[in-house]
């Protein structure tokens, strides 16, 4: 199994394919990195050898910003417009969307569960 960036890469996956498991790799920078490697997209995780495995390493962790480096990164740019006080800032503070979808309808997975209004009340079982 190789492990990469702190991450196991999935054994029978593509090497491709595989690599996405790590935080901030998709479809392209894997590309990028498997043809500065020279390593053949096909080939499966665990027939990788020891030397593309060390190849492979050494490319992300020299010319990428990954897992923990790039959740950091990504944390602090948010944590930088709370402190300004932008709208976007405003907006992660409030749990609500960032990027101006609607919130009068959907929008749940951010603003959570809606909350009933009123004096909704379960009647007591029993008499009717």
């Amino acid at each position: 199994m190789a492990r990469i960036a702190g991450v196991d890469l999935p054994k029978d996956k593509r090497i491709e394919i595989g690599l996405r498991y790590i935080f901030g790799i998709g479809p392209r920078i894997a590309g990028e990195i498997l043809q500065k490697t020279g390593v053949n997209p096909d080939t499966r995780v665990n027939k990788l050898s020891d030397e593309d495995v060390a190849k492979l390493r050494s490319v992300i962790e020299n010319d990428y910003v990954v897992e923990g480096a790039l959740r950091a990164e990504v944390s602090m740019n948010i944590k930088r417009l709370v402190d300004i006080g932008s709208y976007r800032g405003l907006r992660h503070r409030r749990g609500l969307p960032v990027r101006g979808q609607r919130t009068k309808t959907n929008a749940r997975t951010r603003k959570g569960p809606s909350r009933a209004v009123g004096g909704l009340k379960k009647k007591p079982p029993g008499k009717t």
